[in-house]
């Protein structure tokens, strides 16, 4: 991030981890600003605001140096964007500590900076401007799969209403190392909404073996893979259980794709949330089809968690 005046380092202490939000002045930042004001108020920690600027390329060609008056024009651009997103933070929280930052340069180089000492980046899916293209562009690709905190995408029709406002948070769990630290984010997100947990396993006729070729599995073969599963689920879920005994969790097993049963059980859901590297039902989540296609058809907030370093 840049260190030039303009980057505010507020009075909003760093002993504890900020929620930030990308800003941009698009609705779908709005939307970003709203949800990350409502949770950082329910996490009881300060939000800052972060935004960035570039020179646009096409005004000066290679070696020309533009005036100062044009950089001073594009930071004060930057900072209406700012107030007016701590505007909308105010009338979500009006008690909230609220920073910011602003940088020139790039959204992804001032996003990972930040990320490393913050509790979670937001970011709108359709931005305008530096975070355009955020859930298949190149910022949103990069701060995703990089970022040393999770990251939540906000999509522009991920509105808030008085259903979602109270409504479940819904992790995909396969099993995996990082599918473990996601469910340990979604027990404490549970916890700070006094929200329930459900949590979801899928699996798919692939994954149950017939005797040999040829056979067609049975549906005691059926039933015998689903309470194998439930068995897992329930012993990885017991410890967490035990750590945050307030928060109430509803288990679903289903045989299915992940991307549906996820959309599905997101429904009327504050937050979904999956791990960015899982096994099984979740591999390639971040990268592939399977991410790309649940980054636009979760019907609320998504959250990736990747592994700890």
């Amino acid at each position: 991030m840049s260190n030039e005046a303009d980057a505010a380092q507020d009075s909003v202490s760093h002993d504890v981890k900020d929620v930030v939000v990308a800003v941009d002045g698009s609705p779908a930042s709005d939307n970003a600003v709203r949800w990350a004001a409502n949770t950082a108020m329910k996490r009881n920690v300060p939000l800052r605001l972060a935004s960035s600027y570039t020179m646009p390329q096409f005004l000066y060609a290679e070696g020309m140096v533009p005036p100062q008056e044009l950089y001073d024009d594009l930071q004060r651009e930057t900072m209406r964007k700012i107030d007016a997103a701590r505007e909308l933070a105010v009338e979500v929280a009006p008690s909230l500590a609220i920073g910011h930052a602003v940088a020139e340069g790039s959204p992804i180089d001032m996003l990972l900076e930040m990320s490393r000492d913050a509790g979670m980046i937001v970011m709108g899916s359709r931005g305008l401007g530096g975070l355009s293209g955020m859930v298949l562009g190149s910022v949103s690709g990069a701060v995703v799969s990089h970022a040393s905190c999770p990251v939540v995408v906000v999509r522009e029709d991920n509105n808030v209403t008085e259903e979602t406002k109270y409504g479940p948070i819904v992790v995909g769990i396969d099993g995996s190392e990082v599918s473990r630290r996601a469910t340990e984010v979604a027990f404490e997100e549970a916890q700070a909404r006094g929200a329930e947990l459900i949590a979801v396993h899928t699996w798919i006729d692939t994954q149950v073996q017939a005797p040999g070729a040829g056979f067609t599995v049975s549906e005691d073969r059926w039933k015998e893979a689903h309470d194998e599963k439930s068995e897992l689920l329930e012993n990885y879920l017991r410890e967490l259980g035990r750590t945050y005994p307030e928060v109430q969790v509803k288990k679903v097993i289903t045989r299915d794709r992940p991307v549906r049963a996820l959309t599905e059980a997101a429904e009327g859901a504050q937050l979904l949330i999956t791990g960015s590297h899982g096994r099984g039902g979740f591999k390639g989540m971040l990268l592939g089809s399977t991410s790309r296609a649940l980054l636009q058809s979760a019907p609320c907030p998504m959250m990736v968690v990747r592994p700890q370093s």
